[in-house]
């Protein structure tokens, strides 16, 4: 046992070693050279002999990037791979309420490589500028008529720095002879906004469709539900991230990230406010009547206030039982004039009065219990029982809370294809963004998922390839980061050694039962002779009963024929060589079952 205590001690003493280490390189990040050997002695030395030479890691495998190309019919397919913005239109427009500084859409966009891209040659729209307002918009091949075939909306964004405040959301923009994309702004008109915004810790991802009242011919923004999904990762991490809307004629949705739905649902049932206004509605004309009771409960007319009820007596009362403590300075104040204070040198007694010293805590009553004139605590009053009020009870007249009746909704219309929604010709970016380097790329829309799928393995798929393939495994991770701090070789030991070898030292040795010929000869009883004491005591006691037995038998046959004497005589010999046989045998018995020789007995 001593031994494998200190065997722990042992492992637990490099541990704390490989700590110390740990600390001290910690303190000297900034030195070309970490000397840790003074901590670790031996134990490095070891661990750098059992490691293997240090060898070149394995080549990153290399992902090639091809421009995706389109699988079938789109309505637009940019990726940005000429590295020009030809088709794009920079908006000149200026923004209304706004101030002319910030008023004007002069943000720069620019195609440029993705920082730290794994792809060379995979380019994309970046906006550049910071605090600033961005528009830039591209026409369709055709215009998107929504009719019988579905819509898909895909592209990629990354925040290369993170993201403060501003969005990175596209717009369809409507068909409308107004339509100038030389002049897009805030409040051209857009049948579908799509894509990732966020500020301050409030991380959204938008699918808002503007409906048109078949009644009044006006457009109403409808805000899909909030996906439960946690969104924050997409915002923070630095990756790219595909965003993927897909609306289908039977008026279902789905919102994809990643490949992934975070939102899904029904253009009819879960946006906000609901695309069809309610059948009916409260009568706006209608009054609650005067006489009508919304009171549940009302105080008992027929209680009476008790007379011993004193509503004057206080809350609290002095308590009487209250001794002053030995001590006391009485004549004391608590607060006293500074004696250390001075008049200020400028100080107009005509301006500012007559000057007074400050007021500081009395220094005599800091030894004492208290100083200036002792009162007595104040306790809750046990006779108090306040204002008397009579009980409630149940009101007889309720009639419930009033609500104005129910009248046909003026304004009420029913669209079940809200999907059939104004055709969209162009796409656009119009962002207030407080980050700069937002990243876009592989923007598609068509009406075929096939064709979506085929361009974001591509486009993103490639991505995500080539930053798996830059990253190193666990493997990898550990190994590198034990080459720039050696005591990690230590702790990685340890880590694998030390349960390892708890579970060997605890579970394989445990104690083992000695065998019966490992006792020593000693007079203390073994477990195999008690048990032979146990079964002689209990044949000891069969015999006497059967003796005793016996006797009584004799005593009430005593006066029987000579023959029955005798018969009686050969039995309990007979039962006599019987007894004397059992215990002899059981006695063979047991010295040919026990694992030692033993002594005869002696009878």
């Amino acid at each position: 046992m001593e031994l494998k205590w200190l065997l722990c001690v042992t492992l637990l003493a490099l541990g704390t070693l490989a700590v110390q280490a740990q600390d001290m390189d910690d303190e000297n990040d900034g030195d070309d050279v970490v000397d840790i050997e003074d901590d670790l002695d031996d134990g490095i030395e070891d661990v750098e002999e059992s490691k293997p030479e240090t060898s070149t890691p394995p080549p990153t495998p290399k992902v090639t990037y091809r421009p995706p190309v389109p699988t079938g019919e789109v309505y637009f397919a940019e990726s940005f791979d000429k590295g020009t913005l030809d088709g794009w239109i920079l908006s000149r427009a200026k923004k209304d309420d706004t101030d002319d500084e910030i008023a004007k859409y002069d943000g720069k966009w620019e195609v440029q490589d993705m920082k730290d891209t794994k792809l060379p040659g995979d380019k994309g729209l970046v906006l550049v500028t910071r605090a600033k307002h961005h528009a830039i918009s591209a026409k369709l091949s055709k215009p998107f008529v929504f009719d019988t075939k579905p819509l898909i909306v895909q592209y990629e964004v990354n925040f290369q720095n993170g993201i403060e405040c501003g969005g990175a959301y596209v717009k369809l923009l409507s068909k409308t002879p107004e339509l100038n994309l030389d002049q897009f702004h805030d409040k051209t008109p857009y049948t579908i906004m799509f894509g990732p915004d966020k500020c301050g810790e409030d991380y959204k991802l938008h699918f808002i469709f503007r409906h048109k009242n078949p009644k009044t011919g006006k457009y109403e923004e409808k805000h899909a539900k909030r996906p439960d999904a946690d969104l924050k990762t997409y915002f923070t991490d630095k990756k790219t991230h595909l965003y993927t809307l897909v609306l289908n004629p039977d008026n279902s949705f789905e919102i994809l990230v990643d490949q992934t739905v975070v939102n899904s649902g029904n253009l009819l049932n879960d946006m906000s406010p609901p695309v069809n206004p309610p059948r009916e509605i409260e009568d706006p004309n209608d009054q609650k009547p005067e006489d009508w009771d919304e009171r549940p409960k009302i105080p008992d007319p027929d209680a009476v206030k008790p007379d011993d009820w004193d509503e004057d007596a206080p809350a609290k009362i002095a308590d009487e039982n209250a001794v002053k403590p030995e001590g006391w300075l009485d004549d004391e104040p608590e607060y006293v004039a500074d004696p250390d204070a001075e008049k200020p040198e400028d100080w107009d007694e005509d301006m500012d009065g007559e000057w007074e010293a400050p007021q500081i805590a009395n220094p005599k009553c800091e030894a004492a219990p208290g100083c200036g004139t002792w009162q007595r605590p104040m306790i809750d009053n046990p006779n108090y029982k306040g204002k008397w009020k009579p009980p409630m009870i149940d009101n007889v007249n309720y009639q419930g809370i009033w609500k104005p009746r129910k009248i046909p909704n003026p304004d009420f219309f029913e669209d079940l294809e809200p999907f059939r929604m104004t055709p969209f010709t162009a796409v656009g970016l119009e962002l207030w963004s407080m980050t700069s380097d937002i990243f876009f790329d592989n923007f598609i829309i068509c009406t075929e998922r096939a064709v979506a799928d085929d361009w974001a393995n591509d486009g993103w798929g490639l991505k995500k390839a080539a930053d798996g393939a830059a990253e190193p495994g666990v493997v990898g991770q550990m190994m590198a980061a034990a080459e720039e701090r050696p005591w990690l070789w230590v702790v990685y030991i340890l880590t694998v050694a030390l349960p390892v070898f708890l579970v060997v030292l605890f579970c394989c040795s445990g104690k083992k039962q000695p065998s019966a010929a490992e006792y020593k000869k000693t007079d203390a009883p073994q477990p195999d002779v008690m048990d032979e004491e146990k079964e002689e005591e209990k044949d000891k006691g069969d015999k006497e009963e059967e003796e005793e037995e016996g006797e009584a038998n004799e005593e009430k046959l005593g006066s029987d024929t000579d023959l029955g004497s005798a018969s009686q005589e050969e039995e309990e010999e007979e039962e006599e060589e019987d007894e004397d046989r059992k215990p002899a045998s059981e006695e063979e018995e047991t010295v040919n079952r026990s694992p030692r020789n033993r002594k005869p007995r002696k009878d």
